[in-house]
């Protein structure tokens, strides 16, 4: 690649090859895990980075060999014209892989023109398929809009795509059997996620380890470890024994992959988080509205690498973070 630089490396020997880029904070709905229904705390639309300031941040993350990038938020299709920022961030040099994240609602009206712009995967939160449990977790009953999402989206020409299952007890735990089922059926890659203490949203949602329920999945669908990498995150999948259905499982509690972590975090307004369950930091968007030059910008870059610490104390600290999610980027 043109003008590539040496690329950024922690303290631990892990190479940045992965960016979660969140576009927005706001969201249309209130799951309860990630954002309280009174939260009124949001960035004003001043403070977030336009599209050309994202374009230089992610165009200098590319000249330093991070290739995958992942757009969230909020919800990230809240933000106005966001195709148009996909299709600049998809025609970058040395970004291989934009992928979003969604709870589908906003997917009628625009997964053909995400599709055009260059994004490539999707994946679509759907934490139950029952319309109480749906309006408990999300406030509302939000249902018929993510099927609608789920059809936009196939109809678009996305596939495979993923589906996130966050499994909580006494909400959803219970349903993880028939929401396999209705994966393999449909073609959905079905992902099951365990709770983070990140917030008092995430703390209150409850903790259910994975393991008890994987190997119920394992004996009842006669699963197989996947041998292939899906994605570029941390789930470890199992698929079924004729390929016609794949699970995967992200584990940050019960067996947390922070060794291989290569993965940082930019927010709406410019705050580039070094880990999901830690507090280092470093503010960018000062720079960029500061004048500062790329070179300034990388050595900042560089900088805010070298405070990635090594792992996070979820276990340890569970009411450390006190952020919400969605003030992250998911």
């Amino acid at each position: 690649m043109e003008n590539a630089l040496s690329p950024l490396i922690d303290r631990f020997g892990r190479k940045i090859e992965y960016l979660r880029l969140s576009v927005t904070d706001r969201c249309d709905l209130r799951c309860s895990y990630c954002l309280p229904k009174s939260f009124k705390g949001y960035q004003e639309p001043k403070d977030w980075l336009t599209f050309d300031e994202i374009e230089r941040v992610i165009g200098l993350f590319a000249r330093l060999g991070t290739s995958r990038v992942r757009l969230t938020g909020g919800e990230p299709l809240l933000r106005r014209n966001l195709p148009a920022l996909a299709a600049r961030l998809s025609v970058l040099p040395g970004i291989t892989d934009l992928s979003l994240s969604t709870n589908g609602t906003q997917l009628p009206k625009h997964a053909q023109a995400l599709r055009a712009a260059g994004v490539r995967r999707l994946n679509i939160s759907l934490d139950t398929l029952s319309r109480e449990c749906m309006t408990q977790i999300t406030g509302r009953d939000s249902l018929d809009d993510v099927m609608a999402g789920l059809a936009a989206a196939q109809e678009a020409g996305f596939s495979p795509i993923k589906l996130n299952m966050v499994v909580m007890p006494a909400v959803n735990a219970g349903e993880v059997e028939a929401m396999t089922e209705f994966c393999i059926e449909r073609g959905f890659i079905l992902r099951l996620i365990e709770t983070m203490p990140v917030g008092a949203t995430g703390l209150a949602a409850g903790y259910a380890p994975l393991g008890p329920i994987v190997d119920d999945l394992r004996a009842r669908f006669n699963l197989i470890p996947e041998i292939k990498q899906l994605g570029g995150g941390p789930a470890r999948y199992w698929r079924t024994a004729d390929g016609r259905g794949q699970i995967g499982v992200i584990t940050p509690i019960s067996q947390h992959f922070c060794a291989t972590c290569n993965r940082v975090r930019l927010s709406v307004d410019g705050t580039l988080y070094l880990c999901l369950g830690q507090e280092e930091k470093v503010e960018l968007r000062p720079l960029l509205r500061g004048g500062a030059s790329d070179d300034e910008l990388i050595a900042a870059l560089r900088g805010a690498i070298e405070l990635k610490p090594e792992r996070h104390e979820f276990r340890e600290a569970p009411t450390k973070i006190v952020r919400f999610m969605s003030q992250t980027g998911g």
